[in-house]
């Protein structure tokens, strides 16, 4: 399966207006941003968790990190309510579920296997500080690695800047709504940005909060499928 798989394009989704697949576990669904592979994939997704649903234990090969865009997400390590930012390693391994309910944006297969950091952050208590390159800009760094970088960002109201990276970058909005080439995108809308071209960005008028990758598209990880 190959959905938005050319990392040479530019691809903006308005993620409400897929439609859920169904997952093979009973009460899990998906809206598919990016793929390569069937079930075994390097996937960039929203996935619906119903209540009570749950998906059966795995190792994740390939990395895995989420953002939980609702509800609560439970696995037997703890629980993680709306706004956790989760990375899980090459190796590690759950039994994800849901008793009440919730909603993921997750990244599967796209993780370096010597990045063995694993931890989760609450995106709405970590501190931003003020970019002193961009006025309106607030960052936080969530993770910094040779192969990508992870930030949240705030942009004020009506901010605009150029934002582009030698190796991509991509962004999932998480509060408000920025204006991208005459069109805008809001809540849980997704855009992804080839390495070596930027975009010019605006916030709308009540300011954008997303998070953000950079640096990650110019080595696409395949999964090894033997």
């Amino acid at each position: 399966m190959h959905i938005h798989s050319d990392f040479d394009a530019t691809v903006c989704v308005r993620t409400d207006r897929l439609e859920w697949q169904a997952s093979p576990m009973v009460g899990v669904d998906r809206r598919m941003l990016d793929r390569i592979g069937d079930e075994v994939a390097r996937a960039t997704s929203i996935v619906r968790y119903g209540k009570g649903s749950a998906f059966s234990e795995h190792t994740h090969s390939g990395g895995e990190e989420f953002i939980v865009l609702d509800g609560v997400f439970q696995d037997e390590h703890g629980d993680y309510p709306a706004g956790t930012y989760v990375r899980n390693p090459v190796g590690t391994h759950h039994i994800p579920r849901s008793d009440p309910g919730c909603t993921i944006f997750v990244k599967l297969w796209q993780f370096d296997p010597n990045d063995q950091e694993q931890f989760a952050i609450d995106l709405n208590t970590v501190e931003l500080t003020a970019d002193p390159a961009y006025i309106g800009v607030h960052r936080a760094q969530l993770a910094s690695r040779d192969y990508e970088n992870v930030a949240l960002e705030r942009w004020d109201a009506d901010t605009q800047a150029a934002i582009g990276d030698p190796g991509g970058f991509e962004i999932l909005i998480l509060e408000g709504s920025v204006r991208l080439e005459g069109e805008t995108y809001s809540v849980h809308d997704w855009i992804r940005w080839p390495a070596g071209q930027s975009a010019a960005l605006q916030a709308g008028e009540q300011g954008a909060r997303f998070w953000i990758k950079r640096g990650h598209l110019s080595d696409i990880r395949i999964p090894n499928r033997d």
